[in-house]
């Protein structure tokens, strides 16, 4: 399996904050170490075109917030979602492998593209748990340990009711005062999506103990279950099941 070496140093020495903290010798507290919790970002002042609809007719949306391994292991476990596909966006298909992508010279993002049944899951919905649960919209080109255009914070969209209403609750999140410092996401229509390598997909269900995903992703996980009860479901829908 290829795992960039950036997240194997990164899982490494998250485990050994871990074993300081734990044998005493370190008393540093990081955010992810804390007692995992959502950003309380406040629900869209929706409008029709986003509130569940009475069709089962699938939506797709592409949302790009760091290393796909946990925005992709977030929205399986979003109830309504059909389908997460972990992939790279922004540029051409022949630069679209894990390898060219990390060096952040190819203008691709990581990034998720999610389908969902919208009798479900609101568009709106999805928005809340990206800005809230599954990435933080202030760190431009990085997230946590991972730095790099290649993990920047975006959106792409594929009909225009979502992106205006991308647009609309980005608007309000800023007005609100929501976070500390200005959201830096990029929102666009949907550009060609090429999905990831095989051993990236489902890696965060499919390797729990990892060190990366137990010290960055699981707390993810464990937001979205405290901060959206109703949206989330146990059993993750994964590809290998298909």
């Amino acid at each position: 399996m290829h795992v960039a070496t950036e997240k194997i140093v990164a899982g490494a020495a998250a485990v050994g904050v871990v074993a300081l903290l734990l044998t005493g010798i370190a008393t540093i507290r990081t955010p992810a170490m804390a007692a995992p919790q959502a950003v309380a970002v406040p629900a869209m002042i929706e409008a029709p075109a986003t509130k569940p609809a009475t069709s089962t007719h699938p939506e797709t949306v592409v949302f790009a917030g760091g290393c796909f391994w946990g925005v992709q292991g977030v929205f399986e476990h979003v109830k309504g979602v059909q389908r997460a596909v972990s992939g790279y966006i922004g540029g051409a298909a022949a630069t679209a492998h894990y390898e060219l992508v990390s060096t952040g010279t190819t203008g691709h993002a990581e990034s998720v593209q999610v389908t969902y049944d919208p009798s479900q899951v609101s568009y709106a919905q999805l928005m809340r748990v990206f800005f809230s649960v599954v990435h933080d919209p202030t760190e431009l080109n990085y997230q946590g340990p991972d730095h790099g255009t290649q993990y920047r914070s975006a959106i792409y969209t594929t009909t225009s009711a979502q992106l205006q209403a991308t647009k609309a609750y980005i608007a309000q999140l800023q007005k609100a005062g929501t976070f500390r410092a200005p959201i830096v996401t990029q929102v666009a229509m949907a550009k060609p999506f090429h999905a990831a390598e095989d051993y990236h997909q489902d890696y965060m269900a499919l390797n729990p103990e990892a060190a990366y995903i137990r010290y960055y992703d699981a707390p993810k996980l464990a937001a979205l279950r405290s901060a959206y009860p109703a949206l989330y479901r146990a059993r993750p829908v994964l590809l290998t099941q298909r």
